[in-house]
């Protein structure tokens, strides 16, 4: 069942796909459409879930699931995966990969390997307050709370 995102409660689950580059106008309404049509017919062992999704920065991709009516399941979530899978095919770009960071630029969103961000770190390019997208956050609360902090408060830390 599709719902608005800014509807679903705080404690909704969430998945947060980062892209390695900015999606298009004409790829944002197809993505668009598509996950419309994907969240109306998602379920979980028969019954709907209710889910919604946004996009940020012509980047990044957040799924919402309330699970207070419905819980994922493993099925569920390998749909959603194939789903993703389906959109890095089709627009020949990376969403699941989760050893790069995306971190602000002024108003740019940057996106280095693991590795270049930690060598990025040691230069001293990055400081701690360089403004960074924390991916590791799990419910809707935490990503509009802890989603795009200084690298200070998030898990990018250690590498300061």
């Amino acid at each position: 069942m599709l719902s608005e995102f800014n509807s679903l409660p705080d404690s909704s689950r969430i998945w947060i796909y980062q892209a390695n580059r900015s999606f298009s106008e004409t790829e944002l309404s197809e993505i668009k459409l598509a996950f419309n049509e994907f969240i109306t017919e998602w379920t979980a062992h028969g019954s709907s879930l209710k889910a919604g999704y946004e996009i940020r920065y012509n980047r990044f991709i957040i799924l919402a699931l309330d699970q207070s009516q419905t819980a994922a399941s493993g099925c569920s979530i390998d749909a959603s995966v194939h789903f993703i899978q389906g959109l890095e095919k089709k627009y020949h770009v990376e969403l699941l990969d989760k050893m790069n960071v995306s971190y602000k630029q002024g108003e740019f969103v940057a996106y280095k390997s693991l590795i270049d961000f930690k060598k990025m770190a040691k230069q001293k390019a990055i400081s701690k307050n360089t403004i960074v997208f924390n991916n590791l956050v799990t419910n809707k609360g935490e990503y509009l709370e802890h989603w795009e902090v200084p690298a200070s408060e998030s898990w990018h830390s250690r590498f300061l």
